[in-house]
């Protein structure tokens, strides 16, 4: 069992990996594209309408990749975090306490300080939220490249530590972004969800049950107007992780599933996202807004500091308080540096920014929003890849100083 967890673990955090680099390439095509001379055609394609008027669905393909492929990413993430309760490091309640408790700091101090820095601003009032989520996709692909010679247990620490975030983050999605319930749509979307649980109760394995039970749930989610993401999340929760006696632990459903449906989400969904997302023109009065408008500011010192301090702060008190316990390789230096890759909010916070703040200043607010989640992610990977090099370095004499102490 153990076996298979671990080689689950490093399977999820190889695609991951590759997904954030394509991640980063397609947000870096899109700032280009909406850079140069063919600005025009890229907001052409953001804004082309693809509609299904059985559904009563008229959505553009840049609100598909936000209400549609990102479901298929908070699936997966859904499928990890059940697993993690279950057979992963979360099952575990000593290990779990720290990614925890880290997590929340994270979530909390970037809330509470884009609140006070942000107070009264025209869409403060739910942007608050846009600083609370780290990537999991892009801080794995930085620490895959710059952190391989720390502890595996660092690579296990920030993975459990993103999944709760993200859980967080969904939850606050969830609630601050649903002014009206259709209770009618609602109850159709429990009986989805009551439907696919007692699929995975019954054992069926069908695709012809689970996917129209999905998409029902998709849709009924979204005209209860409630972000249809959360679907995934949901039915990712609802997914059997356990084998029984007779069955094999690879062909467990969530293990299934997430074997198909991860490099989709980190290959094809993710990285679609961004590039209809971080369109943001980089122009002179957009860089002078980034550090005196103090929307922007919210964000940029909420991610750089709340998150860093959020996370080491309330992770080495736990630690401190004896209410958790830190894995024996790895160093306060070393939750530090993690901490800071906590800072890259991406996906989440560029997700966050749209719903919160497209209609304020006809959506200019919400291109401020997300030029500074760009440069504040940014900002955070370079620093973080810096002190994960360092301390690379340490852990790598230690290593050598071991070995020559062993031959002597």
């Amino acid at each position: 069992m153990f076996s298979h967890v671990r080689s689950e673990l490093t399977r999820y955090l190889r695609t991951e990996t590759v997904g954030g680099a394509l991640l980063l390439i397609a947000a870096a095509l899109a700032v280009l594209w909406v850079n140069s001379p063919w600005e025009a055609s890229y907001t052409t394609m953001i804004d082309t309408k693809l509609a299904i008027p059985a559904l009563h669905l008229d959505l553009t393909l840049a609100q598909w990749t936000k209400d549609g492929l990102l479901a298929i990413f908070f699936f997966v993430a859904g499928l990890e975090l059940k697993r993690e309760l279950v057979v992963g490091e979360l099952a575990d309640r000593k290990r779990a306490t720290l990614p925890i408790i880290a997590a929340v700091g994270g979530v909390a101090l970037p809330a509470v300080i884009a609140m006070a820095v942000g107070w009264g601003v025209e869409g403060m009032d739910r942007g608050w939220a846009i600083p609370v989520a780290t990537d999991i996709a892009f801080a794995l692909a930085v620490l895959a490249l710059t952190g391989s010679r720390i502890p595996a247990s660092a690579r296990i620490f920030l993975l459990s530590l993103a999944v709760v975030d993200d859980l967080m983050a969904i939850i606050l999605i969830a609630v601050l972004f649903t002014t009206t319930v259709a209770f009618l749509w609602l109850l159709v979307a429990a009986l989805s969800f009551a439907a696919w649980s007692f699929a995975q109760y019954k054992r069926w394995s069908s695709p012809i049950t689970y996917v129209p039970l999905a998409l029902v749930a998709w849709y009924a989610l979204h005209e209860a107007g409630i972000h249809p993401t959360l679907a995934g999340v949901i039915l990712g929760l609802l997914t059997r992780v356990r084998p029984d006696p007779d069955e094999d632990e690879y062909c467990v459903p969530a293990a299934n599933l997430e074997h198909f449906f991860q490099p989709i989400s980190a290959a094809i969904c993710v990285p679609l996202f961004a590039l209809f997302a971080s369109g943001v023109p980089l122009d002179s009065e957009v860089f002078s807004q980034l550090f005196t408008n103090r929307l922007s500011l919210a964000i940029i010192v909420g991610l750089l500091v709340g998150k860093t301090v959020g996370i080491f702060g309330f992770g080495w008190m736990a630690v401190r308080l004896g209410i958790a316990e830190k894995p024996g390789d790895l160093g306060y230096r070393d939750m530090f540096a993690l901490s800071v890759l906590g800072a890259i909010g991406f996906t989440v916070s560029l997700l966050v920014a749209e719903l919160a703040l497209e209609d304020v200043g006809d959506g200019s607010a919400a291109e401020l929003a997300k030029a500074a989640v760009l440069l504040t992610s940014l900002a955070a990977s370079l620093a973080g890849s810096a002190l994960l090099l360092r301390r690379g370095r340490a852990h790598q004499a230690l290593r050598d100083e071991r070995a020559l102490l062993g031959q002597e």
